[in-house]
């Protein structure tokens, strides 16, 4: 019995992938495995840290007083509020962020990048970017470049109209 047989009796028939959808969907699935792998071996390598620490370093570094409610760095970063907390517990013990209540609302908590969180983000990032080059921008055009923003801002909004997405235009530091 193949996956396409394999759906039961009186159920509604799935929307099994065309050819050319499968030719698109299956090159993008293994993508998505294989660059966080990539890019998380380069960051241990080269900075100590995983790809989602580097990704909540940026995500702080790049707002107004590099300061951000928790609940939102943790939908930027697609992490779960526990994972995030657990997270930034380890990067207080090395003085990279800190927590404190939110000003405007005290339900909620902030997320703030110290200076030394700075300073650990703006060393990983060089690294980091010319890991992205090799991995992806270099393999496209300029063109190219342009379809897969356009795609990927499609696809995210697609997928929760809601998000903090795009992400404002400050660069990090």
């Amino acid at each position: 019995m193949t996956v396409a047989d394999s759906s039961q009796p009186g159920s509604p028939e799935p929307r099994w992938l065309t050819g050319p959808e499968q030719e698109a969907w299956l090159p993008l699935a293994i993508l998505m495995s294989k660059i966080p792998v990539a890019l998380d071996k380069q960051l241990q390598t080269d900075a100590g840290i995983s790809h989602f620490e580097y990704t909540v370093l940026t995500q702080l570094s790049s707002r107004p007083n590099r300061t951000l409610r928790m609940s939102a760095l943790a939908e930027l970063t697609g992490g779960s509020l526990s994972r995030l907390s657990h997270l930034v517990k380890r990067m207080e013990r090395h003085g990279w962020m800190r927590r404190e209540p939110c000003p405007d609302d005290g339900r909620y908590t902030n997320a703030i990048l110290t200076d030394e969180g700075l300073a650990k983000v703006a060393s990983a990032a060089p690294g980091h970017v010319e890991a992205v080059r090799n991995l992806v921008l270099d393999a496209l055009s300029p063109a190219d470049l342009r379809h897969l923003r356009d795609l990927g801002h499609r696809i995210l909004n697609h997928m929760d109209s809601d998000a903090l997405w795009p992400p404002p235009d400050h660069s990090p530091g």
